[in-house]
């Protein structure tokens, strides 16, 4: 089925620049310059391939506006906002850990958020049926007072309290299949029943002291927040069996208004800051069991937002995969590294990766019927 995908995109998001790194360490003494991992080029080559597919000539192609300061103070202090434009201004520097600042960041930053509002603006409305937000900086690590891994300001925290706020929106859920733990979204909802937040990534990475299968939430949303955390290794097979597992039972049962996705494609199998096996096949599946989710309980209603993913030679391919099913467009490109990997288990479930997610279905079946 065809649909209206909206595409939101800024020439700016490439330009958030902070200097030479060596993946995240800064060079000097033993280490040679290099690339520094959250770079522009995964992203810019994912819109190229858009362009080259022919694909982007089919989506709605949207310009995304400025968060307002205000806006940003729906999860994060003032003096953390402050600090991330004193550090903009003065053209470097890190806003917490891990989470550099160059020249003009502050408003490519507000521009990132801004097109995550913008987004779900036009999928509530209406205008559009899904949307795909290709945001830098990134923002799922953020806290409300702590950048963290690349993020500066937490673009689907703030959007979904945007949208309960603002929109009428009253359940949320927010799925997070980054490779990496989304910390500061668990943060921004760990006591709230309205938002469902699930993480599926690879066990003890970054944070690694973050996303334990026990932390389920406090308070009145204890049992909302759902960490999955899966071994090194866990390829397609075992983010399905998450998904038909836990994901797909539970959303049923919370009947989400909205979907949210951190769209981060680092747990695919060249990321060389992850361990793990996802192919092109993998988030092609996962994006469809999330669409028939929507269908059933929203009218389809899914905004992703980019995340992480640091192979500029696969995440292009992996994001495409996902715009294609989001607009239900096939332009027949085949994974040209498939050869490399036709050999490796993606599509094996061992015990070992049954067992992590079993537990957390034991775990979460306190809460849910599962």
């Amino acid at each position: 089925m065809k649909r209206r995908t909206g595409f939101i995109c800024d020439e700016s998001y490439f330009w958030h620049h902070v200097g030479s790194s060596t993946l995240f360490v800064l060079p000097g003494g033993y280490v040679q310059a290099d690339g520094y991992a959250e770079n522009p080029e995964t992203k810019r080559r994912f819109k190229n391939l858009l362009e080259r597919t022919g694909l982007m000539k089919e989506l709605v192609q949207i310009e995304p506006r400025m968060a307002t300061k205000e806006e940003i103070k729906l999860f994060h202090g003032e003096a953390y906002i402050d600090k991330v434009k004193k550090l903009s201004d003065s053209g470097y520097g890190d806003a917490g850990e891990l989470a550099l600042v160059g020249k003009d960041s502050y408003e490519i930053a507000l521009l990132s958020t801004g097109g995550a509002l913008t987004a779900v603006e036009k999928v509530i409305a209406g205008e559009i049926d899904n949307a795909y937000a290709l945001t830098r900086p990134p923002g799922h690590h953020a806290e409300a007072s702590l950048g963290m891994g690349f993020c500066l300001f937490n673009n689907v925290a703030i959007a979904a309290k945007y949208a309960k706020k603002h929109l009428g929106i009253e359940r949320i859920l927010i799925l997070d299949w980054d490779v990496h733990h989304g910390n500061g979204t668990e943060s921004a909802f760990y006591d709230d029943l309205n938002v469902l937040f699930i993480s599926l990534h690879q066990e003890r990475n970054f944070p690694p002291n973050r996303g334990t299968v026990e932390d389920v939430g406090e308070g009145a949303g204890e049992g909302y927040n759902i960490n999955i955390p899966l071994p090194a290794g866990t390829g397609n097979a075992g983010y399905m069996y998450a998904m038909e597992e836990i994901v797909g039972p539970i959303t049923d049962q919370f009947k989400p208004e909205l979907i949210l996705i951190s769209a981060g494609q680092d747990a695919g199998v060249f990321d060389p800051l992850a361990r793990m096996m996802v192919t092109t096949e993998g988030y092609k599946e996962m994006i469809k069991f999330m669409l028939n989710l929507a269908d059933k309980h929203c009218d389809g209603k899914i905004v992703a937002c980019h995340e992480g993913g640091y192979s500029t030679a696969y995440v292009p391919f992996c994001s495409h995969a996902i715009v294609e099913q989001l607009s239900g467009i096939d332009k027949g490109i085949e994974d040209p590294f498939y050869g490399a990997i036709e050999g490796l288990p993606t599509n094996e479930l061992y015990t070992i990766q049954k067992e992590y997610v079993d537990k957390a279905k034991a775990i979460h079946s306190k809460y849910w019927d599962i």
